[in-house]
């Protein structure tokens, strides 16, 4: 369809349902598809839409009740725009004002301009939250590339550290998001099982690694992130593997192992051994994996006894006490005899994890902080070591040492003032997070705690999860950007749009995507909710994401949604 050829007119609508646009006759209802942009040219402003449904319509209800016959295309041809017609319904999402040498419909529209989307003076428009609706029998159009330009911009700017994601559904236009943005709040990527989570966080990670807008904690879990992975899709005769961070940015990306045997194995390449000894296990860590060790609240409560006791050698003390030793302590300690034998039969668990020791010789986990205070990216392989026992203890444990030193930081940056004492912006990706923010549990993980921070210690979240409706309500309030596959289940469609508003009429298109490479983005680091098809994580990607060093940049920035029209959609 050429631009210049309006697709239908507005025909009714409001600000809170939307607008209802009947397609003009010689327009096919099939090439509407749910997730597509429109653009609606009003009076003084142009506005920009999503389609988020379709339908069909008829002038009289004759025509429903005694259809022409399926052979009879001269009376369907006859009936088609005059007694059928198909409408499309519309959501408003940015509205802009042109300037005037901008103003003409016929320079706005025109495809043939030879003026290139880069060159094209989009600097003086202004992105504005939707306060208004055009008039009736506004005509709407295909939205252009210099209109997706104007909203997303483009991946080579100068100003800002856009980075491209994907491209619209029925258009060959890269639509980026603001890294800068992006890591400065916690964000999750979501999606049932199979449809392309590991890629699209892989895909991010990258673009956050080259365009240097923060530095990545990587907790990967099944080791698919550090060296390389196996591609979805393949053929069953064949493994297919695509790169992972570390083979991408060699010179950038630290490897650490807590299964040296398994990253051996896999051919793994200059991977750190890594470490944990049991006096930096707290108390808070095991309430965490209650659950996977069976552990009773009462166990809990005796061990804080033992801990205010022995301090951080008291999993040690408890696991070479004797029975008569365990009853003297708690006739002195007035503790519970069964519940502390209880705990430490438990706590014998804790021998089959491989990298947990009685005691380090060394500081594993300062090791991680030097690499990160360096500006290196870090991923933490857990090879074997998968189980969810083993994720979440040690998971837990390292982020919360990683985030102590962050915040002691923080707190001299803003005693100092001095730009060399500012931590570099750390980003901590995370997997299954739901079992860590769960409401049951989210008081005593400290990702709970850094997702409700948000950027007080330049420390953010990037939770990848195929459970959203797991994930605490006052947690996913707090995610920024929520990049989202498709999802079958009501209750994680819910919680996708907690504290969105217009989430309703974006329900129609979640649901609507397809199980593969495709995903809904909306919040904080796009202008808009938008459709993608993702970007290709193939060999095409990695040259393209290895082939301009990019340079640190100004803060400054040509296109900005205003505050105030973030607020007013809901992020």
């Amino acid at each position: 369809m050429e631009l210049e050829n309006p697709l239908g007119s507005v025909i009714q609508g409001s600000l809170s349902q939307g607008l209802e646009v009947r397609l003009h006759a010689d327009v096919s209802v099939e090439d509407m598809r749910v997730g597509k942009f429109l653009v609606v040219q009003g009076r003084r402003s142009r506005f920009f839409c999503m389609l988020t449904d379709v339908s069909l319509g008829t002038t009289n209800p004759r025509i429903v009740s005694n259809p022409p016959d399926p052979s009879n295309t001269f009376l369907q041809e006859v009936l088609a725009g005059s007694g059928t017609y198909g409408t499309i319904n519309l959501s408003p999402m940015l509205m802009f004002t042109p300037t005037d040498e901008q103003s003409a419909p016929s320079k706005i529209q025109n495809p043939k301009s030879k003026t290139s989307p880069l060159q094209a003076n989009t600097s003086a428009i202004e992105l504005l939250p939707v306060k208004t609706i055009p008039s009736h029998f506004s005509q709407v159009f295909d939205a252009s590339d210099r209109d997706f330009r104007a909203v997303f911009g483009w991946e080579d700017d100068p100003h800002r550290r856009n980075f491209s994601v994907g491209q619209p559904i029925d258009m060959d236009v890269p639509i980026c998001i603001d890294l800068d943005r992006f890591v400065e709040r916690s964000n999750g990527v979501f999606g049932k099982s199979g449809t392309g989570k590991s890629f699209l966080t892989r895909l991010l990670l990258s673009g956050i690694i080259r365009k240097r807008a923060a530095v990545n904690l990587i907790f990967d879990m099944h080791s698919e992130y550090g060296w390389e992975a196996t591609s979805e899709g393949g053929s069953k005769s064949r493994v297919s593997m695509v790169k992972g961070l570390r083979q991408l940015f060699p010179g950038q990306v630290k490897i650490f192992t807590l299964d040296p045997q398994s990253t051996q194995r896999r051919g793994v390449r200059d991977a750190q051994e890594l470490f944990i000894s049991y006096d930096q296990i707290e108390v808070e860590d095991l309430a965490l994996v209650r659950g996977e060790l069976n552990v009773s609240e009462a166990a809990l409560e005796n061990a804080i006894i033992l801990r205010n006791e022995f301090g951080k050698a008291w999993i040690s003390r408890l696991l070479s006490m004797s029975n008569e030793e365990i009853q003297e302590f708690c006739q002195v300690k007035m503790g519970s005899p069964a519940s502390i034998m209880a705990l430490q039969r438990k706590l014998t668990r804790l021998d089959d994890l491989k990298y947990l020791r009685p005691a380090c010789p060394h500081n594993y986990v300062g090791q991680v902080l030097e690499a990160l205070e360096a500006g290196k990216h870090v991923v933490v392989e857990f090879g074997s070591q998968s189980n969810m026992l083993s994720y979440m203890l040690a998971t837990n444990i390292i982020a919360r040492r990683i985030h102590a030193s962050y915040v002691l930081k923080a707190e001299r940056f803003l005693q100092t003032k001095n730009p060399g004492d500012r931590p570099h912006q750390l980003v901590i990706t995370i997997e299954e997070a739901h079992r860590f923010l769960d409401p049951a549990t989210v008081r005593q993980t400290i990702f709970g705690t850094i997702a409700r921070e948000m950027r007080k210690y330049f420390v953010t979240l990037l939770v990848v999860d195929q459970r959203p409706s797991g994930i605490d309500n006052e947690v996913m309030s707090q995610i920024g950007t929520r990049i989202t596959a498709l999802l079958n289940d009501e209750k994680d469609i819910d919680a996708i749009f907690t504290g969105v508003s217009g989430g309703q009429a974006l329900r129609s298109v979640l649901a609507k995507l397809d199980s593969k490479q495709q995903a809904l983005i909306l919040g904080h680091a796009v202008p808009m909710p938008v459709v993608v098809r993702t970007r290709p994580y193939d060999e095409t990607f990695y040259a393209e994401i290895g082939e301009t060093a990019w340079e640190e940049m100004p803060d400054a920035a040509v296109f900005r949604v205003s505050e105030t029209a973030k607020a007013d959609l809901g992020f």
